[in-house]
């Protein structure tokens, strides 16, 4: 059974058998890909104090996880 978390994982994003941000990343060339990422994550950091808190941090934290990865290949 998946596991299910609002940072790594929501719900909302993964209904049926393709996640969002692997079908976004299908559409995409590398550099549109890490464009969107570093999008999310200036999202994610200006909003952290007023909407979210840590959990916005932490969303943050994860497409700076992907971002990174994304770099090495």
């Amino acid at each position: 059974m998946t596991e299910y978390n609002d940072v790594t994982k929501p719900r909302h994003y993964a209904s049926g058998d393709v996640e969002c941000i692997d079908a976004i990343k299908a559409q995409m060339s590398l550099e549109e890909y890490q464009g969107y990422l570093r999008g999310c994550i200036v999202k994610y950091m200006w909003r952290w104090r007023h909407k979210g808190g840590v959990e916005s941090l932490l969303k943050a934290e994860w497409y700076l996880s992907r971002l990174v990865d994304s770099d090495a290949q």
